[in-house]
């Protein structure tokens, strides 16, 4: 998202704050309840360039957001837990699950302590692959190459491309046009792309993701606690729907299987890697609930309802995103009325069209 929609989007959240329609129309658009989608928790304030900066929110904020669930009356529950409640209908007390994808340390140094010390319980989605590092986490990887370099040549589509990053605003655009065409390619070879230009600028993406991930040792002293969940989220971290059915099937089925292994504990639950409509759809699903976890989660935007009970390997998640680190704007999104706006206008643009 753009710095213009962020800020588009923050002034409509802050307006209907302000006019108090979430806290009226509440009732009738908070549905069943709620899956908080995290992935880093960590203190340190944003760099000047940090476009992966939407994926990562402070200790204090989370603090806020598990006590504005508390005043709520929203009842935080384990993913076992809210399965039990859609399947059985039991939705008279909406209930709130904290999911975080892709094992990262700080989910143990920074998130644990949080949910330890206000006993809530929470999810952590590792990709079976992702513990002891690797050439794996190339959105991060690729910020830190534009971030440390003054000029990128690179080759797109044919055509020699020349990048001035040596100011912000260039590394902006830069990063614009360089991620989203990364994730239009074949994901081995976006990796191999940003691991070269992480080489030219002088630093090691591999040693990057070692640094930034936990190791199974750190997964195995979170599983412990019978507060935290250990999730499956594939084996490398790939956009399933670009994979052919038996990869994508290897993919889910393998980390479930190595996270039961690693762990010693059943792995109910699964994440799919960017979750989006273009990275899991109908088939994926479908692979899901034949791998057999009891729930499946995607990036949708959105609350889970009570008709979730018959999707639920396709389930919605409400982001905790790092430019959205304002308990006002977080009040709007949990009533649920922003996406009962949207979903509004979607049936009436369709109707029209």
């Amino acid at each position: 998202m753009s710095r213009k929609s962020t800020q588009i989007l923050k002034a409509a959240l802050s307006a209907l704050h302000y006019a108090g329609a979430d806290r009226l129309l509440k009732p009738m658009t908070q549905g069943a309840g709620i899956v908080f989608m995290l992935h880093h928790v960590r203190p340190e304030p944003p760099e000047p360039f940090e476009p992966n900066r939407i994926l990562k929110v402070t200790p204090a904020f989370l603090e806020s957001v598990v006590r504005e669930v508390q005043a709520q009356g929203i009842e935080p529950v384990s993913l076992d837990e809210a399965a039990r409640r859609l399947r059985d209908g039991d939705t008279a007390r909406p209930f709130a699950c904290f999911t975080l994808d892709d094992g990262y340390r700080d989910n143990l140094v920074h998130a644990y302590p949080v949910f330890k010390r206000h006993n809530v319980p929470f999810t952590v989605y590792v990709p079976a692959n992702f513990p002891g590092g690797g050439d794996h986490l190339w959105w991060l990887a690729l910020e830190q190459a534009i971030r440390q370099s003054s000029a990128i040549v690179i080759e797109i589509e044919g055509e020699l491309r020349r990048f001035d990053v040596s100011t912000l605003a260039g590394k902006e655009a830069a990063w614009r046009t360089l991620y989203w065409w990364l994730r239009r390619l074949p994901e081995y070879e976006t990796r191999a792309i940003v691991a070269e230009l992480a080489r030219q600028a002088g630093h090691d993406s591999a040693k990057l993701a070692a640094d930034l991930l936990m190791t199974w040792d750190d997964v195995r002293e979170l599983a412990r606690d019978p507060l935290v969940t250990i999730g499956a989220h594939s084996c490398n971290h790939l956009a399933l729907a670009k994979l052919s059915e038996v990869e994508a099937r290897a993919e889910i089925e393998d980390s479930i299987r190595r996270i039961e292994v690693e762990t010693g504990k059943p792995c109910r639950h699964f994440s799919y890697p960017y979750g989006d409509a273009a990275s899991a759809g109908e088939r994926e699903f479908r692979l899901a609930r034949e791998a057999g976890v009891t729930t499946a989660t995607t990036t949708r935007k959105g609350l889970v309802e009570a008709r979730h009970k018959n999707a639920m390997t396709a389930l919605p998640r409400l982001s905790l995103n790092g430019d959205f680190q304002d308990m006002r704007h977080v009040r709007v999104l949990m009533s649920g009325l922003p996406f009962a706006l949207m979903n509004a206008a979607k049936r009436v643009l369709s109707r029209a069209a």
